[in-house]
């Protein structure tokens, strides 16, 4: 029981203790509370004074501040208001100037009014006495003033076109004559330096056979040879009467010279059938575009061209198998270059540019003849694609005169083409195509105004024009002259050159009885 007694004893000690240190730290905590708040209600207190100390400086200074502003525009607004005396004061006195400066212009003004009234005045005075005048004139020359202008003017007109006439015929003689003996000394030189040829090979279409029992064999049998072989080959074989021969047509001369190779290698061969023309035909175009790519290159070597592109010399070398009146045109190609190459050494022209642009003048002739548009144009289009100098091009493009010819070598080059193919003997062509050719000129001839007769005279070098001398004086007779010929080089295709003339004659006739 004692144990018991003291135990509770304690336990109530311990919460007596323990209440008692509650309240202890619950008085304490109050006190310290009440302390810290004290301290904050202080602090901020001050921070509450400090506050609004520093708003009250900031106030004065915004009041300083805004009374210094004012102050200063006082004196902006007083210093602007005296400039705007000072200005109205100057435009015042600058109204008054002008004023002053109005009223003396109008009193000018009426003077020259007065003075201008007084001039009209004299010069419809003036104008009657010149009508009174004209009119008097008019009566005693029994002749209108519009007539008497068109009476001056046409006697000065008559005496100008004579003396222009006389002039140009002047200057054109001088000039002929000392440009012809210069041209003659260098086209004789040129040509006895190149010494080429008058009439190059022309390329034949005619196949010898060595017996006649070899056309049937080129027929074969219900004709399938033959109708093969121009099949694959794309012309036509004519097997007619002539005795040992047959003929090959084609317009391309390409195909025709394939042709008339393969043909000659079956006739040597005997083995004549479809099968074996195409081989052979195979072969010989092979053969043919080699050897004028070979051609074209050799030509290039023979008039000194260098530096061409491989498809341009292959292009030229198609040249060999096409003629023009009979002359081969890559040995013209060649000549040409020469020729060219001549004329430039003498006139300090470019040789180089010469000789390209020659050599390559008639390149279009060789394009595929489905393709349209002039050689020329032609020629120069290819040569442009493949580098050729822009020189060599307008060469090219101008020796018609299709385009306008910018140096004077595409002028040599035209000279140098003239040269090859005006020459005795260097062309040819049928008696059909010269008669239409004659006809043609005198038609073009026939077609001016004031022509009496034509006549192409020269084998169709030279046409000769009568005119009516009432419709066509010598003025318009040399210039008649310069449109028929510009009109034939636009219209005509013709070898070498062709020499216009034109004659005026007037006669007096009288009859004594």
């Amino acid at each position: 029981m004692i144990g018991v007694t003291e135990t509770i004893i304690l336990v109530v000690f311990l919460f007596v203790i323990l209440v008692v240190g509650a309240l202890v730290v619950f008085f304490v905590t109050r006190s310290l509370a009440a302390k810290f708040r004290r301290e904050q209600e202080a602090r901020a207190d001050n921070i509450v004074q400090m506050a609004i100390e520093k708003g009250k400086s900031i106030e004065l200074e915004a009041k300083e501040k805004s009374l210094k502003v004012l102050q200063d525009a006082d004196k902006e607004l007083s210093h602007r208001r005296q400039e705007l005396v000072r200005e109205e004061e100057r435009l015042t006195k600058r109204r008054i100037e002008l004023d002053n400066r109005i009223e003396r212009i109008e009193q000018r003004e009426q003077l020259l009014n007065k003075r201008q009234s007084t001039i009209d005045k004299r010069a419809n005075e003036i104008e009657k006495m010149h009508a009174d005048e004209m009119a008097e004139l008019q009566r005693i020359a029994q002749m209108s003033i519009e007539e008497a202008k068109g009476l001056v003017l046409q006697e000065a007109e008559r005496g100008a076109r004579a003396d222009m006439a006389r002039i140009i015929r002047q200057i054109e003689a001088e000039a002929r004559a000392e440009g012809e003996k210069r041209a003659r000394e260098i086209i004789a030189d040129a040509i006895q330096r190149v010494a080429s040829e008058h009439v190059a090979e022309v390329t034949t279409s005619v196949v010898p056979l060595p017996n006649e029992e070899m056309k049937g064999r080129i027929v074969g049998r219900n004709g399938r040879n033959i109708r093969a072989f121009e099949q694959v080959a794309g012309v036509d074989v004519i097997v007619d009467d002539t005795p040992e021969s047959v003929t090959i047509s084609c317009f391309d001369p390409v195909r025709r010279e394939v042709a008339r190779r393969s043909l000659a290698r079956l006739i040597l061969d005997g083995r004549i059938h479809p099968a074996h023309i195409e081989k052979v035909l195979s072969d010989e175009q092979r053969q043919v575009e080699k050897d004028m790519e070979e051609a074209g290159q050799q030509a290039a070597f023979d008039a000194n061209v260098a530096g061409l592109h491989p498809e341009v010399l292959k292009m030229m070398g198609r040249l060999r198998y096409r003629t023009s009146y009979g002359q081969n045109q890559l040995a013209h190609a060649v000549e040409v270059s020469k020729l060219a190459a001549v004329i430039a050494s003498e006139l300090g022209a470019d040789v180089e540019v010469c000789k390209a642009g020659a050599f390559l003048h008639d390149l279009g002739k060789a394009m595929d003849h489905n393709t349209e548009g002039t050689h020329a144009s032609l020629g120069a289009e290819f040569a442009r694609r493949h580098g050729v100098n822009p020189k060599v091009v307008n060469a090219i493009a101008s020796h018609h005169h299709e385009v306008e010819q910018e140096s004077v070598e595409a002028v040599i080059v035209e000279a140098a083409d003239a040269i090859s193919g005006a020459r005795p003997g260097a062309r040819r062509e049928d008696l059909e195509q010269y008669i239409k050719r004659l006809r043609a000129l005198e038609e073009i001839a026939n077609s001016f105004k004031g022509v009496n007769q034509s006549y192409a005279i020269q084998a169709g070098r030279e046409v000769r024009i009568i005119v009516r001398p009432e419709e066509v004086d010598d003025l318009a007779a040399m210039q008649m002259a310069r449109d028929i010929a510009k009109k034939v080089e636009e219209t005509m295709q013709y070898p070498g050159q062709i020499k216009v003339t034109v004659i005026r004659e007037t006669r007096a006739v009288d009859y004594a009885k």
